[in-house]
């Protein structure tokens, strides 16, 4: 890793764009909006509101160490109920092991994340519109630090020829690897390839801690859980994760929203976006855009990954020759494109690798595009609360269900049956009693569901 300036002159504040971020002792500042960005664990955290996303991913890493710790107590009270050295109580004993064990070492490597925030404001975070993915825990794509750093030769060799093919030897200069993961391609991009300065960015970061310390030429033990585990020896696996050789020099690792990259336009001569297209939340055409702003005129657009866009409008899920003319039209000549079919998460100790068909393309920028808009990720009337807040008929139809298990809630009194309340809600003119008696037992069958679990975080 290269001293921070150089990384600074890429960038721009991802607040209010300007460019670029300046170092201080704790990290790096835009002077504009008087806003800090820390270094955690080695790795310049470029978030437009730093402090709320350090406290989101902090209460992610509480809840995966929670999930972990629950998970460890259901797997040793089954424990009990099998008898000593039968193969169940063996393998059990072994989980139960392995729970705790990785659950202290997720804390040790994500220690850095856990610093006690004391400004953090969430009504800054709403107003810059920043909002971590749902669906994204600490430990969503875990699984690719043990292809990455320690059986996945084959495909990572394979996923870099793919790159080089569509690339044609250019020279790719500097270099930016948006949704790098756990940093693998970036890193073989890095030492392979012709380029000046790499730049991996993810917004997760497990995969970039873990990224950080292999790259620089250290040794990882984690767990690997196979999903489908071949033997009983593969329930739980303790892997070395490791890197052929350190990164060297002018490789920089990234903690940033790509929906808001913090680095000035025309920064870079080539942007690999790997396994990002048909999973980000942002509409193929604006990412396109997106793209084009960040790259210098004459720059490369290096895509690589699956075309699997599952979007609930249909109308953005693109075909390959949908993609194809979405970058032509964004300031890039005609892509040149091919298919490749190589092995994808073929752990040795899992029975669910397979081989995946991947596209890959390489387009040259024209001419400028647009501006980018900037992301939004909330409406206007929940960000100021200045504005009605509009009469969705989503929002129409929660308020009845809401007035519906309010009053069914309201009738549970241990006397009542369920043809008792469907009856009371047929007085109140809710339903007809037909309707009511499967809707309340589909109701407190998901409440009974719900009381068997234990709480999470």
């Amino acid at each position: 890793m290269t001293e921070p300036d150089g990384l600074a002159a890429l960038t721009a504040c991802p607040r209010c764009d300007k460019a670029p971020l300046t170092t201080s002792a704790d990290g790096y500042r835009c002077a504009a909006c008087n806003v800090d960005f820390p270094v955690i664990g080695g790795i310049p955290w470029l978030f437009a509101e730093p402090e709320a996303s350090i406290g989101e991913w902090r209460n992610r890493l509480h809840f995966a160490l929670q999930q972990l710790a629950t998970e460890s107590q259901q797997i040793r009270a089954a424990l009990d109920e099998h008898n000593e050295g039968n193969l169940t109580h063996r393998r059990l004993a072994a989980q139960a092991v392995a729970k705790d064990e990785h659950r202290q070492q997720l804390r040790e490597l994500l220690a850095p994340l856990d610093i006690q925030s004391s400004t953090a404001s969430v009504e800054s975070y709403l107003a810059m519109r920043t909002r971590l993915p749902t669906d994204q825990g600490i430990a969503t794509y875990y699984s690719n630090i043990h292809r990455d750093w320690a059986w996945g030769n084959e495909e990572n060799e394979a996923s870099l020829a793919v790159i080089d093919s569509v690339s044609n030897g250019a020279t790719l200069g500097d270099t930016l690897i948006l949704g790098a993961g756990a940093g693998r391609l970036a890193y073989d991009i890095h030492r392979q390839l012709d380029t000046a300065t790499t730049v991996a960015m993810d917004f997760n970061p497990l995969l970039l801690l873990v990224a950080a310390k292999v790259t620089a030429g250290e040794d990882l033990e984690l767990y690997e859980f196979p999903l489908a585990p071949k033997t009983m020896d593969d329930i739980a696996v303790r892997r070395s994760l490791k890197a052929p050789a350190p990164a060297g020099e002018d490789f920089h690792l990234v903690l940033a929203d790509a929906l808001r990259p913090p680095f000035a336009r025309a920064s870079f001569d080539t942007v690999v976006t790997p396994w990002l297209i048909d999973v980000i939340d942002e509409d193929l055409p604006v990412l396109a855009t997106r793209i084009n702003n960040l790259l210098k005129k004459g720059g490369r657009w290096i895509n690589f990954g699956s075309l699997a866009f599952d979007h609930r409008d249909a109308a953005r899920c693109y075909s390959l020759e949908e993609v194809l003319a979405v970058v032509e039209t964004s300031g890039f000549d005609a892509a040149e494109s091919t298919e490749e079919t190589i092995p994808y998460m073929c752990s040795p100790a899992s029975r669910h690798g397979r081989r995946e068909t991947v596209f890959a393309f390489s387009a040259v920028k024209q001419e400028d595009a647009a501006e980018a808009p900037r992301h939004k990720a909330l409406p206007d009337w929940i960000v100021t609360g200045k504005e009605p807040v509009p009469a969705l008929p989503a929002f129409r139809s929660q308020a009845m269900s809401t007035q519906i298990y309010a009053f069914v809630m309201s009738m549970i009194d241990g006397k009542r049956t369920i043809h008792d309340m469907a009856a009371l809600m047929e007085k109140q003119q809710l339903m007809s009693k037909e309707e009511a008696i499967p809707a309340i037992r589909n109701f407190l069958t998901r409440m009974h569901d719900d009381a068997q679990r234990k709480a999470g975080f």
